[in-house]
């Protein structure tokens, strides 16, 4: 907090004249001890009896103060306000990531050769780069208002076509021809806040981007990002300000909201002026008009999309990582690498067209890693090594071997893969059910691949609903499920959150909806499983159910990239639930019915129960238990079948043969005999 000369004399009344900078001062500190104000404590030590502090200085004697001692004065005070409260002025703050930009001539003419020398780094990419300059030039030939961004754009193309590397090219360009102070490109992920929760995180992260020295700001993910922190950025294009609905103190580096009236003065709006605001993606102009609104896309100053890389681009750009992998190997493994025609060749193919520049570098990078592994394996080994290739497998030679790349490329960890695979191997039956989940895998494999060859990936509506009867393994697939999404990367968490009404319907008006978005929030990341969710609705006079469910949908569009909503329940009850809500049977495309055990499948889950508990059926109840398990199914599976059928007539088992241990004191104690099953016409003779 800065004490302005012309202020605190503005507060004295006008009484310059009468009072020494001296009094002043110390009027300042009897304030802050005493209160009032400062011409009282003025007049307070006038009257003192002190002559060193009640004795007026003459005009002539006040001029002598110099504009020097003014200014140190104001920097101590300032200073001790800071240590004593741990904030500093915010106008001196907000000015702190100002970017200081030289004169509209200055800077055109810096921009002389840009082009140039920008095709000399960036390959395939010569409208882009035209684009880009003109768009970074744009704001020395413009008239803007102070508040407003140097300029707003919008970088687009297919993947893996340069993008980020064009932008911290002409940053760095720009920085060293001292254009901008900075080469920074500051980067904020907008996918780090899919929700409201999140909204403290975003305004001090976007604080920070504004206030660093960076003249360039790029935002990415802007379509996982929630709509209020999306209309915040707008407001920045389009006006070059957001102003905040509280006032912030910066305390320790961290905006802190404030309601102290005495708080002085405080971060009351974010400015853009002084940066370049760079947003990137890869979807069209339209699509982001879509998200972010028609006021936003017409205050962008520029649009710059690239193209898939042509094949004279991939023959440049693999030829320069060829000498950079001949000169790391030379330096950090001691050889002396050489590449035949048909090793480049592998590699240009392999590196395919629509791959672009990732699966060039990816590819070059794995040839590294492998040549490593093979240094290390190897005690004997010559310092030169020729890469080449043979029916389309790379090999290495090293004095006379001739190895396989392949056997030095390290494969990533596949345990948790592995681990879900066999659990999910191990559950009886449902095979129809296994099939289904196994195919996500296969989905979300060939996506990934389709966006790294820069063509156009799908996606999947991931919420299902499962049907069946209970004991059916329906929750046991949905924890799969969720721990499966994890480990192939689809999902961040992995946690199922299991529900049913009572946790998402509320007792009085206004309880529901923080309800629903309460539960959802612990679900993101992972699986939210709702069993009976036709029970959310009981008929249109249940006001609070249908609540649940508008509520519910609109968390799943809101939250539709992290987070997978299964629903369960009895197949009719279900059919009915989904006409309660004209947006739910579009959300939950997957219908996946789990049928009834049979006898056969719950003597096998039988087995696997008794096991659990440290115990073994004997192979005298298989038939009788099995032809008990039919009976039981084909009458009334729905309130007695499945799995509860099997976890009951265990237990009972158990109990019946600790009734029996009592008696058979040399009898084995971990085996379960058919007398203990209690199984209805069945012969029990030892």
């Amino acid at each position: 907090m800065n004490y302005d000369m012309d202020q605190v004399l503005s507060s004295m009344g006008g009484k310059r004249a009468n009072y020494s900078l001296e009094e002043i001062e110390a009027a300042k500190r009897r304030q802050k001890t005493n209160g009032g104000t400062i011409i009282d404590n003025l007049e307070a030590i006038k009257q003192s009896k002190s002559p060193k502090k009640t004795q007026a200085k003459r005009p002539e004697d006040l001029l002598k103060i110099t504009a020097e001692d003014i200014n140190k004065t104001l920097k101590d005070l300032n200073a001790n306000i800071e240590s004593d409260f741990g904030f500093a002025s915010g106008k001196d703050i907000l000015n702190t990531g100002v970017t200081q930009i030289p004169d509209n001539a200055t800077a055109l003419n810096g921009f002389a050769g840009m082009q140039d020398t920008l095709k000399e780094k960036v390959y395939g990419q010569d409208e882009f780069i035209k684009k880009l300059v003109i768009a970074f030039k744009r704001p020395f030939v413009s008239e803007r208002d102070n508040n407003d961004a140097l300029n707003s754009i919008f970088i687009t193309g297919p993947e893996c076509t340069g993008k980020h590397y064009a932008l911290n090219t002409i940053a760095e360009e720009l920085g060293k021809r001292k254009i901008l102070t900075s080469s920074e490109v500051y980067v904020m992920d907008l996918s780090l806040y899919p929700t409201a929760a999140e909204d403290k995180l975003f305004l001090q992260d976007l604080y920070s981007a504004l206030q660093s020295k960076a003249s360039v700001i790029l935002f990415e993910n802007y379509e996982n990002c929630h709509v209020s922190m999306l209309t915040r950025l707008s407001d920045l294009v389009t006006t070059g300000e957001y102003r905040l609905s509280e006032r912030y103190i910066m305390q320790k580096g961290q905006l802190v909201s404030v309601s102290n009236a005495l708080a002085g003065e405080t971060v009351g709006s974010f400015e853009a002026k002084g940066k370049y605001l760079v947003f990137m993606g890869r979807n069209s102009l339209e699509k982001l008009a879509g998200v972010m609104g028609a006021p936003f896309v017409n205050a962008l100053g520029d649009v710059c999309e690239t193209k898939a890389l042509d094949d004279e681009a991939l023959k440049k750009i693999s030829q320069e990582q060829e000498a950079l992998l001949v000169e790391k190997c030379k330096k950090q493994l001691a050889f002396d690498v050489k590449i035949d025609d048909e090793f480049k060749a592998y590699l240009l193919s392999h590196s395919s067209k629509m791959r672009g520049l990732k699966g060039i570098l990816n590819a070059y990078t794995d040839t590294l890693k492998a040549l490593a592994q093979f240094k290390l394996e190897s005690d004997d080994i010559s310092s030169e090594v020729t890469l080449t290739c043979e029916e389309g497998e790379p090999m290495f030679i090293s004095g006379e071997e001739k190895l396989p790349m392949s056997r030095f490329v390290q494969t990533g960890y596949s345990g948790e893969v592995d681990s879900v695979e066999k659990e999910l191997d191990n559950i009886v039956g449902l095979d129809m059910v296994k099939d289904y989940i196994r195919s996500l895998k296969e989905y979300y494999a060939m996506q990934k691949r389709r966006r790294e060859e820069g063509l156009k990936a799908g996606e999947l509506n991931k919420h299902m609903i499962f049907t069946g009867n209970p004991g059916t393994g329906k929750t046991t697939i949905a924890r799969i499920v969720s721990k499966y999404l994890k480990a192939i990367g689809v999902l961040s968490g992995g946690q199922l959150v299991e529900v049913s009404r009572g946790d998402l319907v509320g007792r009085y008006a206004g309880h529901t909806a923080p309800l629903v978005n309460t539960v959802v929030k612990s679900a993101l990341g992972g699986v939210l499983f709702i069993d009976e969710a036709y029970s959310l609705y009981r008929g249109e006079d249940d006001a609070f159910g249908l609540e649940a469910i508008d509520t519910l949908v609109k968390c799943i569009e809101d939250n539709r990239d992290n987070l997978i909503v299964i629903l369960a329940g009895y197949s009719k009850e279900m059919e009915d639930f989904l006409e309660s809500n004209s947006g739910l049977k579009s959300r939950f495309p997957n219908i996946i019915d789990f049928p009834d055990y049979t006898g056969d499948e719950l003597w096998e889950i039988s087995k696997i129960t008794a096991k659990s508990k440290g115990y073994v059926i004997d192979d005298e109840v298989a038939e009788p238990l099995k032809a008990f398990y039919e009976n039981v199914q084909a009458t009334n599976a729905r309130e007695a079948g499945n799995g509860r059928l099997v976890r009951n007539k265990v237990e009972e088992a158990i109990l019946n043969q600790s009734k029996r241990l009592v008696a058979e004191t040399d009898a084995d104690m971990s085996l379960l005999k058919l007398m203990d099953f209690e199984i209805p016409n069945a012969d029990t003779e030892e």
